[in-house]
């Protein structure tokens, strides 16, 4: 199943926990693993604190600080600095599921990473049983 992600920034983490868990419930499946697929070269998946959004913030500031848009990249589409980003960050992530639940930590969400937007995206949302 795919996930729409609206961004409206060239950076920025939209969390999708909820989504995710919407597409769990519809499935059936009540044991096994989730794997989420950002299906862009410029937008990552990862999982970090959600409680807070300063953490996001931090992230972002500091990622844009290691991997500024503009540092003389070869690139002719001029978004090389995303593309790195992304690699850095990784296209997935995988989540065991125990009686219709992600076991994530108390304080962790899933994340859409956009490093290039603003855009439209999907997330391929899987569920394997097991």
């Amino acid at each position: 199943m795919q996930i729409c992600v609206k961004t409206d920034a060239r950076t920025q983490m939209i969390d999708i926990t909820d989504q995710v868990r919407k597409v769990i419930e519809t499935s059936g499946i009540k044991d096994g693993l989730v794997h989420i697929y950002s299906m862009h070269t410029t937008g990552a998946i990862t999982i970090n604190e959600n409680a807070d959004p300063a953490v996001e913030v931090d992230i972002r500031s500091c990622i844009n600080k290691v991997i500024p848009w503009d540092d003389g990249f070869k690139h002719m589409e001029g978004n090389s600095a995303a593309h790195i980003k992304t690699s850095l960050f990784g296209p997935s992530e995988t989540i065991p599921l125990e009686n219709k639940k992600m076991l994530l930590g108390t304080w962790q969400g899933i994340f859409f990473c956009e490093f290039d937007g603003p855009r439209q995206r999907r997330v391929n949302v899987k569920i394997l049983p097991g």
